[in-house]
């Protein structure tokens, strides 16, 4: 049964490389008896079922075809719009004269239903709807020619796109654009998702997308192992950690944030701000003598402490400042390391002396820590592998870890990650559009389909590492810490802008975490020790 959905909730959670699609195909020919005209006509069907529960009042629909099977099943689509009397127009691109298997059986039972087939020149300018059947899954370079020209013309047209499998022009397995793709409101899978339709540039170019598995049985998907797994919020709050009644602060975790060189205060107060929100026991800051005394004042419960250079290279046992606030000299970072249980550090850090300073000192400590922002940058100067800890770079920051440039990083998102993780060791996390998980042994990676562009603004990767570090804190494996904590702050970027994207600010997100954990609360998500 197809589903046109306006969200990805009830989509399917398993992601398959465009090869793997191709390979279940085959498996559903050969062992399931299912032929490829069949499939054809069930994709065909069910592209024309979304069609008109998308776009009821469409009559002039305008079907661009390729020459292979995606071009297939824009000609079944064809037919069944024309025997239902809509005014169709069918456009070829590519050789046509040498069509064959169920794409030509397609293309002759839609010219013996009475539709006309003409060569692509340009769109028609009374089009209601352009259907995209022009390349499918399977392009690996970048379009040229009369191609670039008919995406090129779809773009400028009024009219919307509904693309078939994929929008021609998007990578299936990266996301990324080969040189121009079709900017389509819907487009409708088939067999199984691809990565490329949730990360990159796919949101870009899918639109609100719908799947169909064209009934093949659920068997043939087992001889092949997802790329990766689609996670979203309503399913991983369910792995929120459990709070007993009993719970007292030392329970739920003592999280030492790092970082906030001298004009760099905001980075780690919104970490610890976050930190607290996701329920944290306590949250100290260790940051730069020249804000300490200030960086509280608007959040009490943060603990923060100064620390000068010299305290950093341990040259002298502890550090007072004369500020008259004890909370700024409680404890010298040595101390503070030492009754944390979890440190995020990076936020602010950066990489001169001081920052690569504390940077020493932290890595020393061997405590399970979650690394972001300049903590990644001194890491790419002095590579090391550990087994304790979560990585969150930007593709930038990936870049400069893997020794790729960030065309390389966002060209294959997903080997990127793998690389990051195998190389640098714990786990890896791939910000971005389609945020990318990837943690050690067979786990498949996990995507995160949520989120939006409004989060493209500066914060937003600090409150994801106070979320992530808090969670470690409370007792989740770092794997799950991860996932968890990338969901969370996807959905919470998604419940502040309903108010809009543009302007949306990292402190939207951190006001947005309590009102989301309390309805996981609510919906009875998280057990707790009365439930039995």
């Amino acid at each position: 049964m197809t589903r046109s959905l306006p969200d990805t909730q009830r989509l399917p959670r398993a992601l398959y490389r465009a090869a793997q699609v191709r390979a279940l195909d085959q498996a559903a020919i050969e062992q399931a008896g299912i032929t490829a005209e069949q499939l054809m006509e069930r994709a065909g069907a069910a592209a024309f079922s979304v069609l008109r529960a998308r776009w009821p009042q469409a009559g002039a629909i305008v079907v661009l075809a390729g020459a292979g099977n995606n071009g297939g099943d824009g000609y079944v689509l064809a037919r069944l719009a024309h025997q239902h009397r809509l005014g169709v127009r069918l456009l070829t691109l590519g050789e046509h004269d040498q069509l064959s298997g169920p794409a030509l059986a397609a293309a002759r039972a839609y010219r013996d239903a009475g539709g006309s087939i003409e060569p692509f020149t340009r769109l028609p300018p009374d089009a209601e709807l352009i259907v995209d059947a022009m390349l499918g899954t399977g392009l690996e370079r970048p379009l040229t020619g009369l191609w670039a020209d008919a995406v090129a013309q779809c773009n400028a047209a009024r009219s919307p796109v509904f693309a078939l499998d994929l929008p021609s022009g998007l990578h299936a397995d990266s996301g990324r654009v080969l040189g121009i793709a079709v900017e389509a409101a819907v487009t409708i899978s088939f067999i199984g998702l691809k990565p490329g339709l949730f990360t990159g540039r796919g949101p870009d170019y899918c639109g609100e997308v719908c799947f169909d598995a064209l009934r093949v049985p659920a068997l043939i998907y087992a001889s092949e192992i997802p790329a990766a797994r689609r996670i979203d919020w309503r399913q991983q709050q369910r792995l929120l950690p459990r709070r007993r009644r009993s719970a007292h602060k030392g329970d739920l975790g003592f999280l030492l944030v790092v970082g906030g060189a001298a004009g760099m205060s905001g980075a780690p107060r919104l970490a610890g701000e976050a930190a607290l929100r996701v329920g944290a026991g306590r949250v100290a800051i260790a940051t730069h003598p020249a804000h300490a005394a200030v960086l509280n004042l608007g959040r009490p419960e943060l603990m923060v402490h100064g620390v000068a250079e010299t305290d950093a290279l341990g040259t002298r046992p502890e550090t007072t400042l004369e500020t008259g606030l004890d909370r700024v000299s409680e404890l010298t970072l040595e101390n503070a390391l030492a009754r944390a249980s979890v440190v995020a550090l990076g936020p602010g850090l950066g990489q001169k002396t001081w920052g690569q300073a504390l940077y020493q000192r932290v890595l020393a400590a061997a405590m399970p820590l979650v690394l972001d922002a300049d903590g990644l940058n001194l890491l790419a100067q002095a590579p090391q592998r550990r087994d304790d800890w979560v990585l969150t770079p930007h593709p930038g920051e990936a870049a400069r870890l893997l020794g790729w440039s960030v065309a390389e990083v966002e060209a294959d998102r997903l080997e990127a990650v793998r690389q990051l993780q195998e190389r640098y060791g714990g786990v890896a996390v791939l910000k971005g559009a389609g945020s990318l998980i990837q943690g050690p042994g067979p786990r498949p990676r996990a995507l995160c389909s949520e989120g939006n562009p409004g989060m493209a603004s500066a914060g937003m990767g600090d409150v994801l590492t106070g979320i992530i570090a808090a969670l470690l804190g409370q007792g989740l494996e770092p794997v799950l810490a991860a996932e968890v904590g990338v969901c969370l702050h996807a959905a919470a970027g998604d419940r502040a802008a309903r108010r809009g994207e543009r302007g949306l600010i990292a402190s939207d997100l951190i006001a947005a975490l309590q009102p989301l954990l309390g309805l996981a609360e609510r919906r009875s998500c998280v057990p707790r020790d009365d439930d039995a």
